[in-house]
């Protein structure tokens, strides 16, 4: 493989959670191998390259713009010397030239699937497989073999760090953030990007201009299956849209690969966090609370895994959205940190040290509201991180420790274009950890260390009445 040599970089964390479809019972089942992807590389010359994959029909697609995205831009293709304008020239290059060698890669079988499809009679998909003919059955199995094998796309959310610059490319419905602490103690958080979605009324505009009805797109709210109007690869869109019916009257390719870039955003003096997460983490979350709440909820959770109980816990509790709980796509979210010190030196994420991806507010042009909450960030660990596509995360399960978790209150506000959260403490969110962890028992527990008492007697003195009532406020 052709980044086999390329160092991680030991500045960044993934978590992930596969796919789930639940049962009655509550009980959950992967519907299909994960399929989502990752890269975090350190290049040279203070290069850096991040990127999330979520890939659908198959994860081919996000397997291979992952490896390829990669050696189109750490192989030497950028230096310290580039210009803004020369970066993000490169960045679409190396988007465009993903797009076009995935497509040679299953040339031939699209070849052979456009030739054999000439020997089945006309209206075949009408007649039962067991009345077909010999011929046409090796045929049709044959057919479905090659279907398997060129099918399917990815989105891709990619940072690149140079220069202590950031960029943002952006092909579809991931998300990037980045979490900042300024220097008088507030904390912000900005989406970079909207995603290339039914609803984005730029993207709309553009497939407008190309022919399509905009307003069955966003009526029909997703494209030959998905949701987003940029994908890399899926051949059914990009070479047979006109046999699609809302794309049927684009007078050129309507769903293209070229990336959205955004940056340079200078990354001097900045002291915070970088996230890069999956359209199956957010979609998960807004199917458990609703899109409404989605910015302050997406605040709340500290990790994948408890994005995941969430969307399992609402399904079985038989509320109003468990309807929409029945099933999650696969979930990654990646987080760099950006000038902030780890807890321990010698814990890197690869030696023991774990950053703990967070979710953190996202747009939401449907919602206004404001809430405070808490926000975890760091926690330590004994397991290792892992790089690549389709790689099981170390992150999903843990608990803080005394000391070792800051949490600051953030306010999240939602705009069309970006979100951004602030809190008005002290600026612990980016505070340096203690370095003593409480040892977890035999079950794997760490003993309790957050004292409730102050908030018992505040509850107990508010309500007072109903505390008499219901015997009192408290541990049990």
């Amino acid at each position: 493989i052709w980044t086999d040599d390329l160092p991680l970089c030991q500045m960044c964390g993934v978590g992930t959670a596969t796919n789930c479809v639940y049962g009655p019972d509550g009980k959950g089942t992967l519907s299909h191998p994960n399929e989502d992807g990752h890269l975090r590389f350190r290049g040279e010359d203070g290069c850096f390259l991040y990127g999330v994959f979520n890939g659908y029909d198959g994860s081919r697609v996000a397997s291979f713009a992952s490896q390829c995205l990669t050696a189109e831009l750490l192989l030497g293709q950028l230096n310290s010397s580039h210009t803004d304008n020369d970066v993000r020239r490169i960045l679409t290059q190396a988007f465009d030239v993903v797009e076009k060698s995935y497509f040679e890669t299953i040339d031939d079988a699209l070849a052979e699937k456009a030739h054999l499809s000439n020997y089945l009679p006309p209206h075949n998909e009408n007649v039962p497989f067991h009345q077909l003919s010999p011929q046409s059955q090796k045929v049709q199995e044959r057919l479905k073999e090659l279907e398997r094998e060129v099918s399917g796309g990815a989105t891709a959310v990619v940072a690149l760090i140079l220069n202590s610059k950031l960029y943002i490319a952006n092909v579809g419905t991931n998300r990037a953030l980045l979490c900042k602490s300024s220097s008088d103690g507030q904390n912000q958080v900005q989406q970079i990007g909207r995603p290339h979605s039914t609803d984005n009324e730029d993207e709309l505009q553009r497939l407008a201009a190309l022919g399509v009805d905009s307003a069955r797109v966003r009526q029909a709210g997703q494209i030959a299956g998905q949701s987003s109007t940029r994908r890399l690869g899926d051949y059914r869109v990009k070479f047979n849209y006109n046999e699609i019916d809302l794309l049927s009257a684009a007078k050129t390719r309507p769903i293209i690969a070229e990336p959205e870039i955004h940056g340079s955003q200078s990354l001097d003096s900045v002291t915070g966090f970088l996230l890069l997460m999956s359209e199956g983490l957010i979609n998960a979350l807004e199917s458990a609370h609703g899109p409404e709440q989605a910015n302050q909820e997406i605040v709340a959770m500290s990790v994948v895994e408890r994005v995941k109980r969430l969307h399992h816990d609402v399904y079985v509790s038989g509320r109003q959205r468990a309807t929409y709980c029945s099933r999650h796509e696969d979930m990654t979210l990646l987080i760099r940190t950006l000038n902030y010190p780890l807890a321990d030196g010698v814990l890197t994420p690869t030696q023991g040290g774990r950053i703990y991806p967070v979710s953190v507010p996202y747009s939401n042009s449907q919602s206004t509201s404001k809430t405070s909450v808490t926000l975890s960030l760091v926690m330590p660990s004994q397991n290792t991180l892992t790089n690549g596509t389709n790689t099981a995360s170390t992150l999903e399960e843990g608990t803080p420790t005394p000391g070792q978790s800051p949490t600051a209150t953030l306010q999240s506000t939602n705009t069309q274009t970006q979100s951004s959260s602030s809190s008005s403490g002290d600026g612990s969110l980016f505070r340096q950890r203690g370095s003593q962890a409480a040892q977890p028992d035999e079950t794997g527990r760490v003993p309790p260390y957050v004292d409730f008492s102050q908030f018992y007697h505040l509850w107990g003195s508010d309500h007072s009445d109903s505390q008499s009532t219901q015997g009192g406020l408290g541990p049990q």
